[in-house]
């Protein structure tokens, strides 16, 4: 697939075109070629991959705000955006955190591609084009080009979706604008957002029943979309429109066309959680019979030791790391590139590499409290647990040693915690398998304050003194001979769809056994007991999970764990109305320059994040609104 897509990049040119028609870039300025890009079965099976490109640049979570924007991670700022992050423009995304969001030159613009933003006009653009001229080749099987159709449809309802999800109310571009169309027919205007939303489930609908199940050829056909993936991306759009962002929220209402049409409805429709409901049920189903399943982690050969404790961590973090795996209901092909900037220095070796580790992605303080303890509670629930005392320092002791380096002063927050965290989250004092050891046993460990992970360069820092470790496989090697472990990027997990089945279950019933059920699934994998179990025994809000208020609580922030740092979380902030709440928490962690524990563990101020009603849509470039007046500009911009 990559080879093909890389044939189709000569093939659809995109030149360009007068200034009245940028805004959508609609002009198909490479007619010229649609004759040799549809004359054979071959030619037309590369423009459908041309088709993919964009949905495989996605990959690149520079320019995603479900990455970027999450209050998961933060880049050191000011570095020049030349420095360690792949070129100029690599960090924009993280500057929205710091309110440098802004309508003349918008951060990860989608809707122009500029600033991190990829342009999802010109993507609508090739999937008409291929649907309006895929009748051409005569030698193109049927049912091969029933599922080309198929595949062409989802991909143009994703990129609306995308759209859709960033800026609200968008233009639909069903077909393709013909190359005579007036400056009239070229200025279109926003449709509401409930007509977006149906226009993309209607597309799904269509293209789902079409799409196989399976992949069949793995080697050649990885990355193609099925009808699991199709239906599961369905659940999530049904929930995004039945979520508060979408659904009744008070502070767009005013926001309207020029002539006067309302883009958002101002009353709240319990049946769209109805709807999405239904949609998961579909889903959920789907995957099952498709064989999507929990991942199971498997010993490898080389492995000299790995204790119980160590595997269970390897079998949380290979469900990222280990590509295509069984849970992995949606993959993407392109390789995570950005190992080196969760990887913390762990050997004298590592240091000496100036150009291999830069520990830039650093975990708030904050989003590393939002992990539960080894109860199954929140920190601040949990009625064992020494909340207040939790940045006092503690040593590594035997009961933690599968975690913790014996005899190491560490946070006394870092003792008592689930699973996930010490799967997920790498800091001072935390054990690191992997990175060229082999038995865990003599495993290395993160020590920030003996001048590894914070070289005199000032450079190659984390701002916080944590690190996401998930993103990094054990097989990762920084050194004089490093091993890079490449895995491509998972798109959608079955855990998020089962925490989704289980979020639209309590919207339309409130907490039942049925929705408890799907969510204890998720935590039985990271080794937790039943929200009932927990919540009764260990939490001072014993009655939490019997509340609709309070089981969503529990469900948003299990989804929060769950699928940490893979780029969804700052999405579902975002349909919550919650990302402002988490945003007005200032990013802190330790005081990582110094060099004894009682001076390192002081908290540090690194940021107070800017975030507003405005930011939960983002602003379409100034100028498109000039070269087309029947645009209007997101509320509050």
């Amino acid at each position: 697939m990559k080879k093909i897509i890389s044939i189709i990049a000569a093939v659809v040119i995109l030149s360009d075109i007068t200034s009245c028609r940028k805004y959508l870039d609609v002009v198909p300025d490479d007619i010229a070629t649609l004759e040799s890009a549809f004359a054979n079965a071959n030619e037309t099976t590369a423009y459908l991959f041309g088709c993919y490109s964009t949905l495989q640049s996605l990959a690149d979570i520079r320019g995603n705000a479900g990455f970027t924007g999450s209050a998961e991670i933060m880049y050191p700022f000011p570095l020049s955006d030349e420095n360690m992050l792949g070129g100029a423009g690599g960090n924009a995304g993280f500057r929205i955190m710091r309110g440098l969001q802004n309508r003349l030159s918008p951060i990860q613009n989608f809707w122009d591609g500029e600033n991190q933003g990829k342009n999802m006009w010109q993507a609508i653009r090739r999937c008409n084009i291929f649907l309006e001229n895929v009748n051409k080749p005569l030698d193109l099987p049927g049912f091969k080009k029933v599922r080309m159709i198929a595949e062409a449809k989802f991909l143009k309802a994703y990129y609306h979706y995308w759209l859709l999800r960033m800026y609200g109310p968008i233009p639909i571009m069903d077909v393709t604008m013909p190359i005579d169309a007036s400056t009239e027919q070229v200025r279109v205007s926003r449709q509401p957002v409930d007509s977006v939303f149906s226009y993309v489930t209607k597309l799904i609908d269509e293209a789902s029943v079409d799409l196989p199940s399976v992949i069949q050829e793995s080697a050649s056909e990885a990355g193609r979309i099925t009808s699991v993936i199709a239906l599961c991306v369905k659940a999530e759009v049904l929930a995004t429109q039945a979520s508060p962002l979408f659904n009744g929220n008070p502070d767009v209402t005013s926001l309207k066309n020029k002539n006067g049409t309302a883009l958002f409805s101002s009353a709240y429709d319990a049946s769209k959680w109805e709807k999405a409901l239904t949609a998961c049920e579909v889903a959920v189903d789907a995957a099952d019979k498709a064989g999507i399943s929990l991942y199971q982690f498997r010993t490898p050969g080389n492995i000299v030791h790995l204790s119980d404790s160590t595997r269970e961590l390897l079998a949380l973090q290979g469900t990222v790391t280990d590509s295509w795996n069984t849970e992995q209901i949606w993959t993407l092909n392109p390789y995570f590139g950005f190992q080196n900037m969760c990887t913390p220095v762990v050997s004298a070796d590592a240091a000496t590499q100036l150009f291999g580790i830069s520990s830039h992605f650093a975990v708030p303080l904050a989003m590393s409290e939002l992990f539960y303890t080894s109860n199954g509670v929140p920190i601040n629930e949990d009625k064992t647990w020494d909340y207040q005392g939790r940045y006092k320092i503690q040593y590594g002791d035997s009961a933690h040693m599968s975690y913790l380096k014996l005899g190491f002063p560490t946070a006394k927050g870092n003792f008592s915690r689930e699973r996930r965290y010490y799967a997920d989250v790498a800091f001072n004092g935390s054990l690191w398998f992997g990175s060229g050891v082999t038995d865990d046993r003599i495993s290395n460990y993160v020590n920030a304050i003996n001048g590894y992970a914070y070289p005199p360069d000032k450079l190659r820092f984390n701002a916080t003194g944590y690190w996401p470790r998930k993103l990094v496989p054990y097989q990762t090697t920084y050194s004089s001979n490093s091993v890079i472990q490449n895995y491509s990027w998972p798109f959608m997990r079955l855990t998020g769809l089962w925490l989704l089945y289980a979020e639209c279950m309590n919207e339309v019933h409130g907490p039942s056994s049925d929705a408890y059920l799907w969510v204890n699934k998720v935590r039985a994998r990271a080794g937790l007991k039943t929200i009932q179990d927990a919540w009764t025994s260990y939490s001072n809000n014993p009655g939490k999970y019997t509340t609709k208020e309070g089981f969503r609580q529990i469900i948003h922030q299990e989804r929060r764990i769950e699928l940490a740092f893979e780029g969804q979380s700052g999405w579902d902030l975002r349909r919550w109305k919650e990302l402002q709440t988490v945003l007005s928490t200032p990013v802190q962690g330790w005081n990582i320059y110094q060099k004894t524990a009682e001076n390192y563990y002081q908290l540090n101020l690194v940021f107070q994040p800017v975030f507003s009603l405005k930011d939960y849509f983002f602003p379409i470039k100034e100028n498109d609104l000039i070269v087309n007046p029947n645009l209007v500009q997101n509320l509050y911009w």
